[in-house]
């Protein structure tokens, strides 16, 4: 079971109403502390360069911590390869994990992971993608804007005579999900 930093906050929160037994209060608030404390030196070492951001951040209860970055322009493996090295270093120096139990990912979110952040929907304007909308509804088509309440998404039907472009506006309230698509 993967915990995210939300999630640990809502486990926390609920500790006195019986959901969270009193024995494993303590463990999530420590591992709370730490997910924090290494949020901030990652948003400490984005800060040094704004082309990158961070989308998400991933801890297993085996204290494997897994951090997803990405940037304006992408990013590359060797950006990710120099920012877990420094990241890896910062959290040893902090003693934040007893005797340095603990393991470090740094990635892009990859294709298979649906956009989170208004940001990366405007970096990846123009690509395919798939909406996956709340009541279910699919649309596959080319995102061609983004507005900070809406994207827009050109689809495509048909062939040669038959064929017809539909321009679909879609709030992200009602968005489900977005993936882009790989185009080969």
């Amino acid at each position: 079971m993967l915990f995210t930093v939300t999630l640990t906050r809502q486990m926390i929160k609920g500790k006195g109403n019986g959901s969270v037994p009193f024995f494993i209060s303590p463990m999530i608030s420590i591992m709370e502390t730490s997910l924090q404390a290494v949020e901030q030196m990652v948003k400490a070492m984005l800060a040094e360069d704004l082309t990158y951001f961070l989308v998400e951040m991933k801890v297993k209860p085996t204290n494997n911590i897994k951090i997803y970055l990405d940037g304006d322009q992408g990013i590359t493996i060797e950006k990710c390869i120099t920012f877990n090295r420094a990241l890896y270093r910062k959290i040893e120096e902090a003693g934040l994990f007893p005797g340095g139990d603990f393991s470090l990912e740094v990635s892009s979110p990859g294709l298979d992971e649906p956009l989170k952040l208004f940001r990366q929907y405007k970096k990846n304007l123009g690509r395919p993608v798939e909406v996956i909308l709340k009541d279910g509804m699919k649309v596959v088509g080319k995102m061609v804007d983004v507005q900070e309440d809406k994207i827009q998404v050109e689809e495509t039907r048909g062939k040669n005579k038959k064929l017809e472009v539909i321009q679909h506006h879609f709030p992200f309230e009602n968005i489900k999900s977005t993936k882009i698509q790989a185009a080969f």
